[in-house]
């Protein structure tokens, strides 16, 4: 299977869940997705917004191994750094690759954009907009549906 890449995305969102984050409040939940190098969903994650991404990657990693054995390593963006890192290299014994921000400017960092392009893709699906969804599990499965969608409109 290879490489496959992680990311985190915070949708719109329906008032119903008020977190606090950083002192402020904000409202609503993150999705993660694992993709493989061509933007195919392997595995992905609703929670709420107040977790971390390092503090939610490793188990969101684990399931994403569990489900597909052949993974040889990760891709993920900075804010994975950290306890993600230690996670997967000293726990799994696989590889991650971590990009760096760029400092000035605006620049395509390498591996990133397959990710972000499956979130354009779901993010097109009218459903995904917004986070209509009460409960996670939900908003995982409609996360699921829209990529089953977006597949069998390749192929017809």
């Amino acid at each position: 299977m290879g490489l496959s890449i992680l990311k985190a995305q915070k949708p719109n969102i329906i008032a119903m869940i008020a977190v606090s984050m950083g002192g402020k409040k904000v409202k609503g939940r993150k999705r993660h997705i694992v993709t493989d190098i061509e933007g195919h969903l392997l595995h992905v994650k609703v929670h709420a917004a107040n977790i971390h991404d390092t503090k939610a990657a490793p188990n969101i990693l684990d399931h994403a191994k569990e489900k597909f054995s052949s993974l040889k390593g990760f891709s993920a963006d900075e804010g994975y750094k950290g306890t993600t890192v230690d996670h997967v290299e000293k726990s799994m014994g696989l590889e991650i690759e971590i990009s760096k921000k760029i400092k000035d400017g605006w620049a395509v960092l390498a591996k990133r954009w397959v990710v972000e392009r499956t979130f354009a893709w779901i993010n097109n699906c009218r459903r995904m907009v917004k986070d209509f969804e009460i409960i996670t599990c939900s908003a995982e499965n409609f996360i699921r549906i829209s990529m089953i969608q977006i597949m069998l409109d390749r192929l017809y």
